[in-house]
C-alpha cells in the first residue's frame, strides 16, 4: 500500500528543506492559518499535498506579491459550498455552512472536518491549491509576453 498525498510524513525540517525555505517561514504561515500540519505531540508533520499548498502560496506571496493578509482573505471569498455542490442535508450540519465566520479549512476539528479526517485533505481546498497554482502559471506567462 502507497502513501496518500494527504499523509503526513515530512517533519518540518524536511519539509523546509523541499520547499527550500527556513523551517520559521512554514510556522509563519501556520500561525497565520494558512497551513494546518497534523501534530503529534509538540512535532508537526506535513504530506505532499501541504508541500504543495506552501509551494503555492510562496508563488504567490514572492512571485505576484500577494501579502499574507490579501491570501487570507481571498482564500475567506472562496467557501466550499459555493464550489462543491453538497447534500441539502450535509450542509445543513456542516460547521462552516452555519457559522460563516470562518472558511471551512480552518475548521479542523469540527464534524465536517473528522468526516473527511481533514478540511486539508477535502476535495474543495486541493481544488483550490489547484487553481492558485494554475492562476499563477497563467500570470507568468502574461507578464512574459506569451
Amino acid at each position: 500500500m502507497g502513501v496518500a498525498s494527504s499523509d503526513p510524513i515530512y517533519p518540518i525540517s524536511v519539509a523546509a528543506r523541499l520547499l527550500n525555505v527556513h523551517p520559521r517561514t512554514i510556522r509563519i504561515y501556520e500561525e497565520e492559518g494558512l497551513v494546518k500540519p497534523s501534530r503529534q505531540g509538540s512535532k508537526r508533520y506535513f504530506s505532499n499535498d501541504d508541500i504543495e499548498w506552501i509551494q503555492c502560496l510562496r508563488d504567490l506571496i514572492h512571485d505576484d506579491g500577494i501579502s499574507i493578509p490579501g491570501l487570507k482573505k481571498l482564500l475567506d471569498l472562496s467557501p466550499c459550498w459555493e464550489i462543491k455542490s453538497c447534500d441539502p442535508d450535509k450542509r445543513a450540519h456542516c460547521s462552516a455552512y452555519i457559522d460563516r465566520t470562518k472558511p471551512c479549512w480552518e475548521r479542523a476539528n469540527t464534524a465536517c472536518a473528522k468526516e473527511l479526517k481533514q478540511c486539508a485533505a477535502c476535495e474543495v481546498f486541493m481544488q483550490r491549491i489547484r487553481g492558485a497554482r494554475e492562476k499563477v502559471v497563467e500570470m507568468r506567462e502574461v507578464r512574459r509576453g506569451k
